[in-house]
């Protein structure tokens, strides 16, 4: 760091790594503490809980499939709770630049590269919970228009395509990874900290969404079956 000198307080890389893999859990620890005392509404837990926001209510809500199913649902609820509290930091970091800048005229050189990683990895780690709360765009022209036999039967068909991408996705980041982690990668800006952690979170991000679409796939077969058999969702 000797030769950030004169530049005012400089994060460390191994605090700011450091901080962003225990600070959300500790919120997580503090909120069901929180919770355990009565000191917080269970509402907004009710709302997380939700399955497939944006999808058909009647075709997948209260359908959660096996234990396999449950079990990655469950992980991919986990993800978007803890990159939700992640967020957290963005707003610190800025809220720190802000005083530095225009009370102690002393801006930071880190500060808006530590927010732009941040964002960027929070974008690949939840797109996961965006998949199973159904967040993700989609083009509904034909799919409203189906009988709800119909619409679980073309996200089955349409699956295709998004395996296809997934698994690209995921070898493309795992590519991406090792090769940044071999070269030891930094960023170009001052304040030079290491990139292959934020590839790493490119490549777990891409197996957490392509386990909630594995998830989803499953659920969606044995719920086409059911549905043919008349059975009740």
């Amino acid at each position: 760091m000797s030769d950030l000198e004169g530049f005012g307080f400089v994060l460390p890389h191994w605090f700011y790594w450091g901080w962003l893999a225990v600070m959300p859990l500790l919120m997580i620890a503090l909120d069901k503490w929180a919770l355990s005392h009565g000191t917080k509404e269970l509402e907004h837990y009710e709302i997380m809980g939700e399955v497939q926001a944006d999808e058909d209510p009647i075709i997948h809500h209260h359908f959660h499939g096996n234990w396999l199913t449950k079990a990655i649902d469950w992980l991919s609820e986990q993800s978007g709770v803890f990159i939700a509290f992640w967020t957290i930091n963005a707003v610190c970091f800025y809220f720190y630049e802000v005083i530095a800048r225009y009370f102690f005229n002393m801006p930071t050189i880190w500060v808006h590269e530590a927010s732009f990683l941040l964002l960027g990895m929070q974008y690949m780690l939840a797109g996961a919970y965006a998949l199973l709360h159904g967040a993700h765009v989609r083009v509904d022209v034909v799919y409203n228009k189906l009988p709800e036999r119909g619409r679980v039967g073309m996200d089955i068909f349409t699956s295709v395509f998004f395996f296809t991408f997934a698994i690209a996705m995921t070898l493309t980041s795992w590519v991406f990874f090792i090769d940044s982690y071999n070269m030891g990668e930094v960023t170009m800006e001052t304040w030079g900290i290491q990139h292959w952690p934020v590839k790493g979170m490119m490549l777990l991000g891409s197996i957490l969404i392509l386990l909630a679409g594995l998830s989803k796939f499953l659920k969606d077969i044995m719920l086409f079956i059911r549905m043919g058999k008349g059975g009740e969702v």
